[in-house]
């Protein structure tokens, strides 16, 4: 397990439960944080019994410290499994998710909090569910499932030739999006507080996704964009370069004028901004991961959001 990365995360909010665990928690209980002041009859534990208190109340009766109980929260992590996640250069963006997976399983395990995970590509991924489970493995367990993942072929190859193929990013029509699968996993969560982890890409029509976000409400959602180098930055090198979409297998040349290079860099930063937009909507922010998960990265974005 020591070679398994670890980040450190902890919710904007207090977190209802009774399950003991590590986060601030909005119900009584065993805990170090005091409350209020109850009746003895109400909170029968004479171990917390204030005798200063019981005296200087109004009423004659006794008086015990309540104090807020930490609790445990269930993790989920929902994964997009689709084809363009298996686009990337020195890892596919699925093998990345993966890996983040696997720290996140090491990281819940070292607190006490339950891992779960669901997956979808156009629809739900049935064959990669897994309810919210406690275990010291479960974190390399679903990080395995996802690794052998069976999925369209796609992303970054080099033909005979040696041209280089990278994957587009057009906006495919709406009924055949993964957000529709995403769709089918967030009712599988509505109205339940939990720590919920997006990973995707987001290579697809966002109009549809602030409905998915609705249900999302009660949880606090940290989407993971996770793009691959060759899809932000255009190569250096090439001047013609044979582009095919990972979705449709739609395939076209293109010539790498300068003009493209900066529609390119355009277009990457006009996506950053519509994903700014959807998420910030809701006082959400994501999390991009470009090439590899850095676990200190992410330490330091939970750090930020609660601050």
């Amino acid at each position: 397990m020591n070679g398994i990365a670890e980040f450190h995360y902890r919710l904007p909010m207090r977190a209802a439960g009774a399950r003991p665990g590590s986060h601030p928690g909005s119900s009584f209980g065993s805990g170090q944080q005091f409350a209020m002041h109850g009746r003895l009859f109400d909170y029968p534990d004479p171990r917390r019994l204030d005798l200063r208190a019981s005296l200087r109340a109004a009423r004659d009766e006794w008086l015990v410290r309540v104090h807020l109980q930490r609790v445990a929260v269930p993790v989920i992590v929902i994964v997009d499994v689709s084809a363009s996640m298996q686009f990337g250069t020195r890892k596919t963006k699925l093998e990345v998710a993966a890996d983040f997976v696997e720290a996140l399983g090491h990281s819940a395990f070292r607190v006490g909090d339950r891992l779960g995970m669901l997956a979808f590509d156009s629809g739900e991924r049935d064959d990669l569910f897994m309810p919210a489970r406690t275990g010291r493995g479960t974190g390399s367990l679903l990080a395995s499932m996802l690794r052998e993942c069976a999925g369209d072929t796609g992303g970054l190859a080099v033909d005979r030739h040696g041209d280089r193929e990278a994957e587009s990013q057009p906006e495919r029509h709406a009924s055949h999006a993964p957000v529709e699968g995403l769709r089918r996993c967030a009712i599988r969560l509505a109205g339940r507080q939990a720590l919920v982890f997006v990973v995707s890409d987001f290579h697809w029509p966002l109009a549809r996704l602030s409905p998915v976000l609705d249900m999302l409400v009660h949880a606090c959602v940290v989407p993971m964009v996770v793009w691959d180098a060759a899809e932000i930055t255009p190569p250096h090198h090439a001047s013609l370069l044979a582009v095919n979409d990972a979705e449709t297998g739609e395939e076209r040349r293109v010539w790498l004028s300068r003009g493209v290079r900066e529609r390119w860099h355009e277009g990457v930063a006009r996506r950053r901004d519509e994903l700014a937009a959807v998420f910030g909507a809701r006082g959400i922010r994501p999390f991009y991961v470009e090439g590899a998960f850095d676990p200190e990265a992410m330490s330091r974005y939970f750090l930020e959001v609660t601050a």
